[in-house]
């Protein structure tokens, strides 16, 4: 089956020598329809600058990047645009606080001129419904939602542009650990019904271990493994995943059964 996104041999350089600076070197990898890959590393590692090539903020230095089995252009086109969006770190800042949230909405559609225009801001009220908001929330302004709630419509707003693949930087870094929870459930929940492709940006492996197919480590631009999620937990080939799973936080024997004794789960 062809994948949906296919990165062969990629870089990414700024600058010219000798102060050249090598973001990306060299990367190759696939993403199959509905498969969720986890992109991880430190600060620097090449991660951002991974995810803005293939969104198009700017080119690949050499290699290719495709998508749906098409070669994708430097300059994308309206389809390219729809199809492939972004969730962003800051939930508050990627909102236009001068737009309501529907109206945040809603440039999107106009933009790639999806449904009647009679139908929008219906399609609008749609989008927010199926990620546990009320239609009555796009008359709301973003300064009046909480994080939680701000990511949510962020999360909207891709889905009314009939994405097929979703980047997530950082989607849940700046929420708290329960709202986290929640909309991570809710991305689990979207991809399972709507078929859709992650790369989901990160440096926090707690979460990737919970929501990943495979993971694809990265170290100073380079891609120095990937596997399937299992595998990089249990098994990891290089020193380097090593170090990054050693210093995952572990929570102590006691907390472990007090959350074991708890019942019910995460609220909603």
């Amino acid at each position: 089956m062809t994948p949906l996104l296919s990165l062969r041999h990629v870089s990414k350089t700024f600058g010219s020598r000798p102060r050249a600076v090598h973001a990306v070197r060299d990367v190759s990898f696939d993403v199959a329809q509905g498969e969720c890959l986890a992109v991880v590393g430190e600060s620097g590692s090449g991660k951002t600058t991974l995810a803005n090539m293939i969104l198009g903020v700017f080119g690949q230095s050499s290699g290719e990047i495709w998508f749906d089995g098409k070669g994708l252009p430097i300059r994308r086109t309206l389809e390219h645009r729809s199809a492939i969006q972004l969730v962003q770190q800051n939930p508050l800042s990627s909102l236009n606080p001068k737009r309501s949230v529907g109206a945040s909405i809603r440039l999107g559609l106009d933009v790639f001129g999806i449904g009647a225009r009679s139908d929008r801001w219906r399609l609008v009220e749609d989008a927010l419904e199926e990620v546990g908001l009320p239609g009555n929330f796009r008359r709301r302004p973003p300064a009046a939602l909480s994080g939680g709630q701000c990511q949510r419509v962020a999360i909207a707003r891709a889905l009314a542009c009939q994405s097929r693949l979703v980047i997530l930087d950082e989607p849940t870094s700046a929420l708290d650990v329960l709202v986290q929870a929640r909309v991570l459930r809710l991305l689990e929940d979207l991809r399972r019904v709507k078929g859709l492709s992650y790369v989901f940006i990160t440096h926090d492996l707690s979460v990737v271990r919970n929501v990943a197919d495979r993971v694809a480590v990265f170290r100073a631009g380079r891609l120095v493994e990937c596997a399937e999620t299992p595998a990089i937990f249990e098994n990891p080939q290089v020193d380097y995943t090593r170090q990054l799973i050693g210093a995952v936080p572990v929570v102590a024997e006691d907390e472990l059964k007090l959350r074991e004794s708890l019942s019910g789960g995460v609220p909603e």
